[in-house]
């Protein structure tokens, strides 16, 4: 067993290092670092130590993800490690976290939420266009149902492709081929890693909602494990943790995932949480969309005591207040049934299916 860290340092520094998982890639490590950085000036007298290793979702390269079939793809090593005490914590984006963790684990920090839009970076030779300027038959790079589902509706005279590979990748196969005339990434991503100069379009919930979680980070820790519990609850940035607990509420009930298209947008103001939640048909001709709001005006209580370990959809956030938490995951799974009573289930069923047999 690992010696517990004394998270509030009273004890002076501890005898060992906080390992801090992460996956290889650039955007993955730049995300990590960012965390790492916030919990050192926290507590200057911890030692952190980055532990990088890839994962199923980046050695398969050549499928989209939406056809591997597995819903763990870029979280499961990285699991396995915390699970054999070989890390204290692991950083992912959020989105890339199932709704319901193994059990032993929790989201124990969902930091506050970059950007949450999808982003269009167009083909050098296309710099100043939109996607409604391009012309016909334009190929447009998404490894996303999500995205292509709800484009294909809105744009009919494009042409969608899968694209696979981490950020550098796809950049690079946009720029130095001729094989697409934009791809579409999520403008987040693109920031965190010094790009934002090439967003060339950034798309409105009105023209793409946008996935569960995007945008936010997540600390993922194991549930038992109280002192790093504590330690990194303070990243918890209440609006986020809000707004993505109705997101993953909304995607559990619906049990969507990478294999098929299921879109939201949340937005908070004056204590009310308004969720639009959307499923679609891959080609996206057949959809459903609605959106509903609640109130999460509550005040902190002292929920010390049996709850203490509550978790909203994998989350365990003590420094939220717990009435705020349940109204909005009620809102996540009130919406899906609302979708769902609306023929929602035959929607992503065949979008399932096709999506299986392409």
């Amino acid at each position: 067993m690992a010696e517990p860290v004394s998270a509030a340092g009273e004890n002076g520094a501890c005898g060992r290092a906080v390992r801090v998982g992460t996956r290889r890639s650039q955007l993955a490590r730049i995300q990590t670092d960012s965390i790492v950085e916030m919990l050192r000036e926290l507590y200057p007298e911890l030692h952190f130590e980055i532990v990088a290793m890839s994962t199923t979702g980046d050695k398969i390269l050549d499928t989209a993800l939406s056809k591997i079939g597995e819903k763990s793809l870029f979280t499961k090593e990285l699991e396995n490690a915390l699970e054999r005490n070989e890390v204290d914590l692991v950083v992912h984006s959020l989105k890339d976290l199932p709704t319901s963790l193994p059990p032993g684990f929790t989201i124990g920090a969902v930091c506050k939420r970059e950007n949450p839009l999808d982003a269009v970076v167009f083909h050098p030779k296309n710099s100043g266009k939109t996607l409604s300027l391009l012309p016909e038959k334009s190929v447009i790079g998404t490894s996303s149902l999500r995205r292509a589902a709800q484009l294909k509706k809105k744009f009919p005279q494009l042409e969608f492709r899968d694209i696979r590979g981490n950020l550098n990748t796809r950049l690079r196969k946009l720029d130095e081929k001729e094989d697409f005339s934009a791809i579409i990434l999520a403008a987040a991503g693109l920031k965190r890693m010094g790009w934002e100069n090439r967003i060339g379009q950034l798309l409105n919930p009105e023209d793409c909602l946008y996935a569960v979680g995007q945008g936010a980070l997540a600390v993922e820790v194991r549930a038992k494990d109280q002192e790093i519990l504590d330690m990194v609850s303070v990243l918890h940035d209440a609006d986020t943790v809000l707004c993505c607990i109705a997101e993953r509420a909304f995607m559990k009930r619906l049990e969507g995932g990478c294999s098929v298209p299921v879109a939201v947008s949340t937005m908070l103001k004056d204590g009310q949480l308004y969720l639009t939640g959307a499923v679609y048909s891959l080609d996206g001709s057949d959809s459903l969309k609605e959106t509903m709001q609640t109130s999460v005006n509550y005040p902190q209580q002292n929920e010390d005591g049996p709850n203490d370990d509550v978790q909203h959809v994998g989350i365990t956030a003590k420094n939220v207040p717990g009435q705020a938490q349940e109204a909005a995951e009620n809102l996540g799974v009130e919406l899906a049934s609302l979708l769902l009573s609306k023929g929602a289930k035959h929607i992503l069923s065949v979008a399932r299916q096709l999506n299986d047999a392409r």
